[in-house]
């Protein structure tokens, strides 16, 4: 039997009611692969807690792959946590405000910053935020719009980038999945080909910019500008700041070296060993890519260590202890792929994908599948505010789903990216909204509240392009996607102008 009917739907079901209700992906994916296994065990609940554990979890730990995967993690966390303390993307930030004297240099440079800071989501708020907010103050920019610009450099950034816990942990889901389907194309070459059919991320990111030189707002965030500027409050009357002013600020005198240096070895190291693979002309296996990526991050670290006890911002023993910190922090990351392997094995076996793909069949076309999983990541991640959770579920699905109704495969993969990414940016339970109120010190509803139309207006772009994008196959849909956004944003605006004009000449 090829699948298990309807009873196939129920683990991947279950864990997503689960991921919205308790909002842990921990549990959710546990919880998911306990029922899968206790299906297949036919009901027997001891029997299935032993083959849980026996047969689906210590295999992933004893692969040769996976475990590859999970020390890659652990120096990428070692490394994340000394660039973060470091001081060095602060630095570089202060290097540069001398040269803002206008909103748009103000608004691009924090745009800029945050793509600088692309190896750490959640540290670009609480590294970026506190460095721009008095001159956004001086300058009458609204706190709301730094944290919606320090927001759309976060995670947006991160989930295009191969090499950092983003890319490593998303491209382990689509190798599980390829050896579940008996496919041998490289995770790596997958990965870095389906990136333009991010269109989500990629909206988001060059809203900044459009906005920035155009002078162009509209809904929440206009009235949130109108305020700053006639006015001069930074908060609404009923506002509650995350955060005081200077409140993250820790005393630590950095220089722009530390975070141009490090960066700048592993660059060079990583890119320089993949040459030696054949690359960007061969595909490079993911066996050789991760060999030269922890290398890469086992060099910068320690050339970051140098420079922090060298500069002294930090002692010896204490890059140590940072480093040993950052490791420790990926197990929550380790423990997470852990399950989210085990569970599309156990999905596999009971063949989901293919019921799902044996109910769609001749009913919904194949170009319509990528929209279909974009708009389920997006529910999905802004139900839970985990886009890694999102991706956990919907990866060992879309793969199955794009190889059985003949949809294109980079296509699908990149729907479901942009899907989970829609909740992580802008979900109120989503981490990098909470870490993007607190950065610019403002009042975390009233950031939901002007982000979300920008959020909407991206993801409704997406969703248009995804079914151009299903239609063609081409990554030209990126740039059709720019465009329309780009029109749309000057109809909404110029509309929100008349109404604004209109309201003027009424009170007149």
């Amino acid at each position: 039997m090829e699948h298990m009917g309807i009873l196939s739907l129920l683990p991947a079901i279950i864990a997503i009611l689960i991921a919205i209700i308790s909002k842990n992906v921990i549990i959710s994916l546990f919880t998911g692969l306990f029922v899968g296994v206790l299906i297949l065990a036919n009901g027997r609940p001891i029997q299935a807690t032993m083959e849980t554990i026996g047969d689906y979890l210590f295999p992933q730990l004893t692969d040769s792959y996976n475990a590859a995967v999970l020390v890659l993690l652990v120096f990428i966390g070692g490394f994340v946590a000394l660039m973060e303390k470091s001081g060095g993307a602060a630095a570089f930030a202060k290097s540069t405000i001398r040269f803002i004297n206008t909103k748009a240099k103000a608004q691009l440079s924090a745009w800029f910053g945050g793509i600088i800071v692309f190896f750490s989501d959640l540290g670009t708020p609480l590294i970026v935020g506190p460095v721009f907010e008095k001159i956004y103050d001086k300058i009458k920019i609204s706190r709301e719009k730094l944290a919606w610009i320090i927001d759309s450099t976060s995670s947006p950034v991160a989930v295009l980038i191969p090499f950092i816990g983003w890319g490593v942990y998303i491209m382990g889901l689509i190798r599980q999945e390829f050896d579940n389907i008996n496919l041998t194309d490289s995770e790596f070459t997958t990965f870095v080909q389906a990136i333009p059919f991010q269109f989500y991320s990629f909206l988001v990111i060059l809203m900044v910019p459009l906005v920035a030189l155009t002078k162009l707002e509209f809904g929440a965030m206009a009235k949130a500008e109108r305020r700053v500027q006639e006015t001069g409050e930074l908060y609404w009357k009923t506002s509650k700041p995350l955060r005081k002013t200077d409140e993250l600020n820790d005393g630590v005198i950095s220089k722009p070296l530390l975070i141009w240096a490090p960066l700048l070895v592993l660059f060079v190291t990583l890119f320089g060993l993949l040459i030696t693979f054949g690359f960007p002309f061969e595909p490079v296996a993911g066996g050789d890519f991760r060999i030269a990526l922890s290398t890469a991050y086992l060099f910068a670290s320690i050339l970051l260590i140098v420079l922090m006890v060298l500069y002294k911002v930090k002692k010896i023993n204490e890059t140590f202890e940072i480093y040993l910190s950052g490791m420790q922090k990926m197990m929550y990351v380790a423990i997470t792929l852990v399950l989210a392997w085990a569970l599309g094995t156990v999905l596999s076996e009971m063949g989901t994908a293919l019921y799902i793909v044996e109910i769609m069949e001749g009913n919904v076309p194949g170009y319509i599948v990528p929209a279909i999983l974009f708009i389920a990541g997006a529910l999905m991640s802004f139900a839970t505010g985990s886009s890694w959770g999102t991706y956990a579920i919907m990866i060992p699905l879309a793969i199955p789903m794009a190889v059985g109704l003949d949809a294109h495969m980079l296509v699908c993969i990149g729907a479901v990216l942009s899907g989970g990414m829609f909740g992580d940016h802008c979900s109120p339970i989503s981490d990098t909204t909470v870490l993007s109120s607190t950065g610019a010190g403002c009042d975390h509803i009233d950031h939901v509240k002007t982000q979300i139309p920008y959020a909407v207006l991206n993801a409704s772009v997406a969703l248009v392009a995804y079914i151009i994008a299903g239609i063609t196959g081409s990554a030209i849909s990126l740039i059709v996607a720019i465009i329309l956004m780009a029109i749309t944003v000057v109809i909404i605006s110029r509309m929100q102008i008349r109404k604004t004009s209109e309201g003027m000449d009424i009170k007149g």
